[in-house]
């Protein structure tokens, strides 16, 4: 009797065991989906609002590969880290020869698309090639010679040497694709990340499920599904009704929002690769002039103004990078006037400096994007406390009006400075004698010598000490200044990581180690 006791027990607390783990699991996958907005029960599906959309998900077509990894269906050989630095991916290594002129990359052995097919260095190449004919930005891809040497290796030959080929290498457009299985490169390309298409609407949402075939180990999410919502304010009523667990690039109404409840949201901020900088017009103002402008505008009060939205910066560069350790004057007005006045500048009887009887009236140049209206009102108003009179001048398209004709005091401008974890692309672009944005008058035979150095030198750490060194030249010469970095600010339910949240860099997302769901409280 008592043996037949304890076996019913048994069975009544085996019953009760399986009723319980039933309601916490019926719970935890609550908690894992947005408000209920998964496909079956218990599935764990990751829901984003996004800002962007694409038309097509090729990933070598214009920007697409930036959303097509955010998505997680897409990789490249090499990928950036948090630090700035640049790791293998789909690449094992890459090894360059002597003369720095020829690149020996090893694909992963276990490296496979979606369809289970192993990636192969002719089908690398194939990429790489098609990526330069379809996209202009690549086209320089085209220069260089491709050959597969075996299954897993190629190499890449460039006319001079190359120090900075892994960095292309992690370009998100030179995503790795499977072009002979691809039936539909537009819609359902094949491709090695972690997720698939399920269905894509051309300039509207992503939905994508879990690679089964993945390579690179288990994948945590089921699925996930990106939302097109252009306005914050969708974002954020989304969020707080639960329809979406995260958005990225957050506004500042919507930083502040969720920073006041921290123990439903987690609000993570980061200064990315966008910068806001202006270049001062050597040939219409004098050394004394830029001086004063650079003293005279306070970056911090300009940044504190923008709430959070971007962060200040002495150079280009993020200062957690090796290649960001520039410094810049701090705001100094009274030594701002007393360098307008060794040059010869008074103040009139309107409180303006004037010389020789001509009113100093500096034009400051602008278009009406990535916050830079406001910056050039806070800078005329900071330069007019200060007895500068200035006026603003507002293009819609600034590279066809003030960078083409140089007609400007001060230029006002937005780009992604580190588009790949090196600081050569935009020191080449802007502080190179003839380049794009060398239209200010800045002229220095020393700086077009390291940037010369720079170009070809393979160690990490020299690159860095040159880049800083060239960018405080032309910080030292007011020839430029740079303003602020935008910050990628990213909002995620408590509860969950995983979102690329602490990689400064636009084209991250999702991944195989997406940890949705950090706590779990029963009945939560």
């Amino acid at each position: 009797m008592l043996k037949k006791r304890r076996n019913v027990l048994g069975v009544v607390l085996l019953l009760m065991l399986s009723l319980l783990l039933t309601a916490c699991g019926g719970a935890e996958s609550g908690n894992k989906n947005s408000g209920g907005s998964s496909g079956s029960a218990g599935a764990k599906q990751l829901n984003a609002g996004v800002s962007f959309y694409i038309a097509s998900m090729d990933a070598h077509q214009d920007y697409n590969g930036w959303y097509t990894n955010v998505y997680g269906v897409t990789q490249e050989l090499f990928r950036l880290n948090g630090d700035h630095e640049v790791e293998p991916w789909l690449a094992e290594d890459a090894k360059v020869s002597e003369d720095g002129r020829t690149w020996t990359v090893t694909v992963k052995e276990n490296a496979a698309f979606s369809n289970g097919t192993a990636v192969t260095a002719d089908m690398v190449v194939r990429n790489l090639q098609r990526a330069a004919e379809v996209n202009a930005r690549f086209a320089y891809l085209a220069e260089f010679e491709m050959s597969a040497l075996d299954d897993r290796t190629f190499t890449i030959t460039t006319p001079e040497a190359y120090p900075t080929m892994k960095n292309d290498l992690a370009s998100p457009e030179l995503a790795i694709m499977d072009l002979d299985e691809s039936e539909d490169l537009d819609n359902a390309p094949v491709c090695t990340g972690p997720f698939v298409v399920k269905s894509f609407t051309s300039k509207g949402d992503v939905e994508v499920v879990r690679n089964e075939n993945y390579w690179n180990g288990a994948v945590q999410l089921d699925s996930a599904k990106f939302y097109y919502m252009p306005e914050d304010d969708t974002k954020q009523m989304a969020l707080q009704k639960g329809e979406i667990d995260c958005y990225d690039f957050a506004t500042a109404a919507g930083k502040a929002l969720f920073e006041a409840d921290p123990e439903s949201y987690t609000v993570t901020t980061l200064p990315a690769s966008r910068l806001q900088f202006y270049i001062l017009n050597e040939a219409t103002m004098d050394d004394a002039v830029r001086e004063a402008v650079v003293k005279i505008v306070d970056k911090e009060a300009i940044v504190s103004y923008l709430d959070g939205t971007v962060s200040m910066t002495d150079g280009p560069f993020a200062e957690s990078s090796a290649y960001g350790k520039a410094t810049a004057p701090t705001p100094d007005v009274e030594g701002a006037q007393q360098a307008l006045e060794a040059d010869g500048y008074v103040k009139n009887a309107d409180g303006y400096y004037e010389k020789d009887g001509e009113e100093l009236d500096l034009n400051i140049a602008y278009y009406a994007a990535r916050s830079l209206d406001t910056l050039a009102i806070l800078m005329q108003e900071q330069l007019d406390a200060a007895g500068i009179r200035s006026h603003l001048t507002c293009e819609e398209d600034p590279d066809a009006t003030y960078i083409a004709n140089q007609d400007f005091d001060l230029a006002l401008y937005c780009m992604i400075a580190d588009k790949a974890g090196d600081p050569y692309y935009f020191i080449d672009s802007t502080l190179r004698d003839g380049s794009y944005f060398d239209v200010g008058g800045f002229d220095s035979a020393e700086c077009e010598a390291l940037i010369d150095e720079l170009q070809y030198e393979g160690d990490a750490d020299r690159r860095a000490e040159l880049a800083n060194e060239i960018i405080q030249m032309a910080i030292d010469d007011n020839a430029f200044s740079y303003v602020g970095l935008f910050n990628k600010i990213t909002i995620t339910k408590a509860n969950m990581s995983g979102f690329a949240e602490h990689l400064p860099y636009d084209f991250y997302g999702i991944d195989e180690n997406n940890i949705y769901l950090l706590t779990y409280t029963p009945g939560a």
